[in-house]
């Protein structure tokens, strides 16, 4: 069980003067906002170990207020994130890119939220070389907005394009942010990521002296909602991350609303997972839809949602997203496309309404933090290592091991050739 332990203040006030980044003290110079980089979120579930930190993914504004105050309650650190296609120029969503650093700092300081949390950019996606040139424009402008951490997604792409984009936007990250990247598109159990696979994006990364602190496999997951038992192959995913181990990277989980919580805490047990991220479930909770125990929506025989009396949005808003769907021509997943017209007239309901939103939100996101996903009391474990390290940059986990000779440009095109794998269907697979 959560302790409900506040760190001291004296810590607390010391942790807020080093700890956060310097796009975060321009931004908020006088908030009370313990806002960091990922990359001290991912050494405390080291740290605690068998630990994953929920990365929630912000889709509306109260999934971020219920999202934090589960945190507080939980004494445990937490990632706020939103995704490219979610939030970035191309938005399904109000919340995005650019806003949600302000946000969660806002509430942040409103609820008196004093555990560490990091602003995620989930899913940059890169689909194509012609995207890393913009890519180099707009990445910066997010960590100017407040992004503290971000992951590079050009899974899409093959292997020694993915290694090459990868290597082209590094110099656009600042040093100190959390990094993330990603080998093999999520797309359940097609397409299944390999160890080759992620040791050539490990390799060939380190080789640059590039440390990322998460890598995001393919290993059985799909976005949305989960339409099978599938789920994320455990096996699978622990082979990888042994293989990666002299490399020092953590796992980032997708996918994470279809599985069960069994599964879920397989995945903390077995393999050196500390990032998970949970995103249409906290959406669907929001808006009052009746899910099972870990959170997929549980549909009717017409294969509807069922929303649940007295919980979320009034049932006349319901009815009004309904309607809307339809005539879009939205169903299952493609709810989430309801997150951007809707938001203001989430945030235009009666205060008892948007409260049981977000607090049916809290209650989720606390039993997965402290039944699920081990991550109780690691506030206190991250705020220790702040003050260790007296700075906003703990440096980096692993150290070169790779020759840079043996990883050019032409080098890395031959290598790419050896790689034998099996990349899936072609479609859109956007989370």
């Amino acid at each position: 069980m959560a302790t409900n332990s506040a760190p001291a203040s004296q810590d607390f006030d010391k942790a807020l003067k080093v700890g956060r980044p310097p796009n975060i003290v321009r931004l908020f110079p006088n908030s009370k906002a313990l806002i960091v980089s990922g990359k001290y979120i991912d050494r405390a579930m080291l740290a605690k170990g068998k630990a994953i930190a929920m990365a929630a993914n912000g889709r509306n504004h109260l999934v971020i207020r219920g999202a934090l105050r589960a945190a507080q309650r939980a004494n445990s650190c937490l990632i706020i994130e939103i995704a490219r296609s979610e939030g970035g120029a191309a938005a399904y969503c109000a919340v995005n890119y650019w806003n949600i650093a302000r946000q969660v700092d806002a509430v942040c300081n409103e609820l008196g939220i004093r555990v560490p949390v990091a602003i995620h950019a989930d899913h940059y996606g890169i689909k194509s070389k012609a995207d890393v040139e913009g890519a180099k424009i707009e990445i910066p402008t997010i960590f100017e907005a407040g992004m503290t951490s971000i992951a590079v997604d050009a899974s899409h792409l093959p292997d020694e394009d993915n290694l090459l984009a990868n290597l082209q936007l590094n110099p656009f990250i600042p040093e100190w942010a959390g990094l993330e990247t990603e080998v093999g598109e999520i797309k359940g159990k097609q397409g299944l990521s390999t160890p080759q696979e992620a040791l050539f994006l490990i390799q060939g990364l380190n080789a640059h002296d590039i440390y990322p602190d998460w890598i995001a496999l393919n290993n059985g997951t799909t976005h949305g909602i989960e339409a099978s038992g599938q789920g994320i192959q455990v096996d699978l995913t622990s082979e990888i991350h042994s293989k990666l181990a002299p490399y020092k990277i953590s796992g980032a989980q997708h996918g994470t609303s279809g599985n069960n919580s069994d599964r879920l805490r397989e995945i903390a047990d077995r393999t050196r997972t500390t990032k998970a991220n949970v995103a249409t479930a906290l959406q669907m909770i929001s808006w009052g839809l009746e899910v099972n125990d870990f959170g997929n929506a549980i549909l009717d025989q017409d294969g509807g949602f069922i929303k649940v009396q007295g919980e979320g949005v009034t049932a006349e808003m319901w009815a009004e997203m309904v309607t809307h769907a339809k005539a879009q021509g939205l169903s299952g997943g493609n709810f989430k496309k309801l997150n951007l017209p809707f938001e203001n007239r989430l945030l235009g309901q009666p205060q008892s309404v948007r409260a049981r939103m977000a607090k049916r939100v809290e209650d989720f996101v606390y039993n997965m933090l402290v039944n699920v996903f081990n991550a109780t009391d690691t506030a206190d474990i991250a705020l220790q290592e702040i003050l260790e390290a007296g700075s906003h940059d703990p440096g980096p986990k692993a150290e070169g091991i790779e020759d840079k000779a043996e990883w050019t440009v032409a080098k890395i095109a031959e290598k790419a050739v050896l790689i034998d794998s099996d990349k899936g269907p072609e479609g859109d697979f956007d989370d």
